[in-house]
């Protein structure tokens, strides 16, 4: 299959799904949403054992789209019910998806960025890639990412990043959970390569098997409470500061925040 806004390669055993909107930042849209979705299905089906998941350009993914942040702002809350759904949908198929998971992470992971490149099952990442969940910032709220990050990371740690909306750089990453290991810049392909070899080398019943009872483990914590999230998500998006957040933002202003 093709898809508008990434890659996927099967190269025998091994998958390659590049986020490829590079003169966007490959920050998320939709489509992208959409696509991950529809490639992830694909692979699930291909004769790929393990999966690397990587950004075209000089960042992995910064993010939403300014054009779908753009129109959230307009949208009715059905719609952003509906939106919050489909972005939690995305989630949860990284996060479960039945294959290992490999992030190689290129540059920037931001916001929902950050999501995707932590949900995999390992991360990798080169020195100055940089990662965060900058929602408050913007008046927004880290709701569906909340969920896993706090599994991740523990709550004291999740409460940092998520309040701050701080920015990480990889080593900091790393010590906090987020990641698994930095990789040089020209290497992080071959070891992400290597690394999906190396998987590839076990039992694909044993793996596909422990990654499913580590998922069913916690899955109905963690759809109940993706739930709230996806609530919360579509919730915040009828405030005050949300809408001056997000047109700040645009506008490339100082919000000026009223607390409702």
């Amino acid at each position: 299959m093709s898809y508008a806004t990434l890659l996927l390669e099967i190269t025998g055993e091994i998958g390659t799904l590049t986020l490829n909107r590079p003169e966007k930042r490959n920050a998320i849209s939709t489509q992208m949403i959409e696509d991950l979705l529809g490639a992830l299905g694909e692979a699930e089906r291909s004769p790929a054992r393990a999966v690397i998941v990587t950004g075209a350009g000089k960042a992995f993914c910064s993010g939403m789209d300014l054009d779908t942040l753009s129109a959230i702002a307009k949208q009715s809350p059905e719609q952003n019910l509906e939106d919050s759904r489909r972005m939690a949908r995305m989630f949860r198929a990284l996060w479960s998806f039945p294959k290992p998971l490999i992030a190689a992470v290129n540059g920037a992971a931001i916001a929902g960025g950050c999501g995707i490149a932590t949900l995999c099952d390992f991360t990798l990442a080169v020195p100055d890639a940089k990662f965060g969940y900058t929602e408050v910032r913007i008046g927004f709220i880290p709701a569906l990412v909340s969920v896993f990050l706090i599994r991740q990371v523990g709550e004291k740690r999740a409460r940092d990043l998520l309040f701050t909306g701080r920015i990480v750089d990889a080593a900091e990453a790393q010590e906090l959970g987020l990641i698994t290991s930095v990789v040089p810049s020209e290497k992080l392909m071959d070891a992400a390569r290597e690394l999906a070899s190396s998987l590839i080398a076990s039992s694909p019943t044993s793996l596909a098997r422990t990654k499913r009872l580590l998922c069913d483990s916690a899955a109905a914590a963690i759809d109940a409470d993706l739930e709230r999230a996806i609530q919360e998500n579509a919730r915040i998006r009828a405030t005050h500061d949300f809408q001056e957040g997000l047109a700040s933002f645009l506008e490339k202003r100082k919000p000026v925040w009223r607390g409702n």
